[in-house]
């Protein structure tokens, strides 16, 4: 367990997107994950994040969302 705002929300928009929230206050339905790559993968693998947004998650998304996630760990480490 860790503190919400050490975390990454990732949610699903009322118009069924499935988008990373970097802010934590978008509206619609969130599942939240530590903010790594791998963490990603491993609720994407485990069918967490399916569970949690109560909806099946295409390939295509799977592949966006890590590539957002790849950016959001590239600029926590450079400090912006």
């Amino acid at each position: 367990m860790k503190a919400k705002k050490a975390m990454i929300r990732v949610l699903k928009t009322p118009e069924d997107e499935i988008v990373i929230d970097s802010t934590g206050k978008k509206n619609g339905r969130g599942a939240y994950i530590c903010p790594s790559l791998e963490c990603l993968r491993k609720a994407i693998r485990s069918k967490g994040l399916e569970r949690s947004l109560k909806v099946s998650i295409p390939k295509e998304l799977i592949e966006a969302l890590e590539k957002e996630m790849v950016k959001l760990e590239s600029d926590r480490k450079e400090g912006i």
